[in-house]
């Protein structure tokens, strides 16, 4: 038994580290154990999904703000990524930002760059540049893979060391199965927690960088979340019982990151 569980130990850091990626701009390593076109995949058919069922706003000057934005953005991403040798990630984007008609203080990011704003945000975007903050942290966790990241973690978790090697034998039933989870509603507590924070703390790190090389002023990010903070209640909750850090450290890390953004300012 004890020689079973160490080649089962064996294979799985093998795959793993087979599977070993790094995140742009922070180098980050990361576990991606699915193909990007199989996490694309399984990523529209939930996202054509969610369209279909939703309303997009029709308040043509908020949409055409968001689609503004969202562009400007994802062109400067794109071209740092081509200018960091990273021009094959850009085949993996097809950008879309839509506004949809909801009450909801929330937005959201699909792998493949499909982001959604709901029109219960934008009360508390009063420019262009508290925009940015919002679209650049969602362009960073597409650039970034944190779903692929996700669902790689949610494998491990769901089948196990031993047999996650058998399970992505037939990957592509699973990717789907797991995507439902992962790009679905609702999370676990425990172990997929605390990795979620990691990636929110992370893409609020690259969307100032993003947001700033597209011209935007990420010293507004300070003030977008002093506001988003009072309005969702989320300073004092504590880490264990959300996906998302709460607003005070947040606020105190990117206040720590905006010295540096200086160097990433269109000369």
């Amino acid at each position: 038994m004890k020689c079973i569980n160490k080649i089962a130990g064996l294979l799985i850091a093998m795959l793993l580290l087979a599977s070993c990626g790094s995140v742009p701009l922070t180098g980050r390593k990361q576990v991606l154990l699915v193909s990007d076109s199989e996490v694309l995949s399984a990523s529209l058919t939930q996202y054509d999904n969610y369209i279909k069922k939703s309303q997009k706003s029709t308040d043509k000057s908020k949409t055409a703000m968001v689609e503004r934005v969202g562009k400007k953005i994802a062109a400067a991403t794109e071209e740092y990524l081509k200018q960091n040798g990273l021009s094959s990630e850009v085949a993996n984007f097809k950008w879309e930002f839509n506004l949809i008609k909801s009450n909801d203080v929330n937005a959201f990011c699909m792998p493949g760059g499909k982001i959604v704003v709901y029109e219960g945000l934008l009360p508390l975007v009063s420019s262009d540049d508290e925009l940015a903050v919002v679209l650049g942290h969602e362009v960073a966790h597409a650039v970034a893979k944190h779903s692929n990241e996700r669902m790689s973690q949610e494998m491990l978790a769901q089948y196990g060391a031993t047999v996650v090697d058998a399970a992505l034998s037939n990957k592509s039933a699973v990717v789907h199965t797991i995507g439902n989870t992962v790009f679905g509603l609702g999370a676990q507590l425990g172990v997929m927690l605390p990795y979620s924070r990691k990636h929110e703390l992370e893409a609020d790190y690259m969307g100032l960088v993003f947001m700033t090389m597209a011209g935007y002023n990420p010293d507004k990010a300070v003030l977008f979340w002093q506001k988003m903070s009072a309005a969702t209640g989320n300073t004092n909750m504590p880490d264990f019982m959300s996906t998302h850090p709460n607003d005070n450290k947040r606020i105190m890390e990117i206040q720590r990151y905006l010295p540096e953004m200086e160097k990433y300012k269109k000369k």
